[in-house]
């Protein structure tokens, strides 16, 4: 069975239906719901491209790394529903460049073969080329409390095109799914219970490219998170996050945090159309992208100004055509900076450095 990688252009949505000249359009929307992908946001059941038979069937870690050792570019190996491996005080699980490892997690009510560590594992799971994929399956780790002593990490992506898709990932004290040097794509997950304090991302990138899309998060410290290198960069829509976080949602780096003797928060950022439940700040961007950043048509639930800011950004930042609050109250703009960087208005909405714009 060939394994085929879907590639969903977020990007080419974001121009066509959601530019700022089309804001009076009828087909506005604010934050995940309209989601346009044709498939559940969380993955699970009713997602299209579920994965139910292979080239290779594996129930046992012997099985499973021997199937890997064997697997070829085009096909699949798979796990049934029912298998539960432990990958306890192994070493890292390597996926093959063009190798499909998958599960069927929402078929006929599948919550996905198991694959888990009771012990501190990182990764669990690696790509070993180019255009993994790691699918259905459901991610266990060793860690889900705030005061794990831990750094567990689910799926380690070292390499181009790799996916994760209608994956459970969970209990991981570092990172659940993570990119390094590479483009991927993280779509149609439920990611939760990634919050070791310090740590505890649900999805991290380093120096990467990331499409995240139509996952459910909660329980992290920081849904999503980026060392905001030179060359890094990430796409996050129609994803929901839940209220359950310990510190704020998206994040980015900036130099400060790498002591790298720069004020660089990636290249660029995209976050749109996502709804966030909870009370904590929503964005931090810890530096200056070097490109932009962009934030907009996103559902802040919370009422704006009871909990503070919910974008934070040093600049190069537009923000524009938000809802805020419980009835999606639009944002409103522009506002005035004082020399301090924050907004004069007592129900502030944002705190951003110079280079920051509005726009209606």
């Amino acid at each position: 069975m060939a394994a085929q990688t879907h590639w969903f252009c977020v990007t080419l949505a974001l121009a066509l239906f959601c530019a700022p000249g089309m804001a009076d359009d009828a087909g506005e929307t604010y934050g995940c719901e309209a989601n346009p992908t044709g498939n559940p946001i969380g993955g699970g059941a009713g997602y299209s491209e579920t994965v139910s038979t292979g080239d290779f069937t594996v129930r046992t870690k012997e099985e499973l790394r021997a199937a890997l050792n064997a697997a070829e570019t085009g096909q699949v190996v798979f796990v049934p529903a029912e298998a539960e491996i432990d990958l306890t005080g192994e070493a890292a699980v390597a996926v093959p460049g063009g190798v499909t490892l998958a599960s069927s997690r929402g078929f006929n009510g599948s919550p996905g073969a198991r694959l888990y560590s009771t012990e501190y594992i990182r990764p669990m799971l690696r790509s070993d080329g180019d255009e993994v994929r790691v699918t259905g399956l459901r991610i266990e780790g060793p860690e889900p409390n705030t005061d794990s002593a831990g750094a567990s990490y689910g799926i380690q992506f070292d390499h181009f095109g790799c996916e994760a898709d209608n994956c459970e990932v969970y209990n991981w004290g570092y990172v659940g799914v993570g990119g390094r040097g590479c483009k991927l794509k993280v779509h149609h997950n439920t990611i939760h219970h990634c919050q070791r304090k310090g740590l505890g991302y649900g999805v991290a990138t380093n120096s990467s490219e990331a499409f995240i899309y139509a996952n459910r998060f909660d329980y992290t410290r920081h849904a999503i998170a980026s060392s905001g290198a030179p060359g890094a960069g990430y796409e996050a829509a129609w994803n929901l996050v839940g209220p359950n976080s310990t510190s704020h949602y998206f994040d980015i780096h900036g130099g400060s945090d790498r002591g790298d003797a720069t004020l660089i928060a990636g290249d660029w950022l995209l976050i749109h159309h996502n709804t966030f439940l909870g009370t904590a700040r929503a964005v931090c961007i810890r530096g200056i992208p070097s490109q932009e950043a962009r934030i907009h048509h996103n559902w802040f639930t919370r009422e704006p100004g009871a909990h503070g800011t919910v974008v934070y950004s040093w600049g190069n930042t537009l923000v524009y055509r938000n809802a805020h609050g419980p009835d999606k109250v639009l944002q409103p703009a522009p506002y005035s900076l004082t020399v301090d960087c924050h907004f004069l208005d007592p129900d502030t909405y944002y705190t951003l450095g110079s280079g920051l714009s509005f726009a209606q």
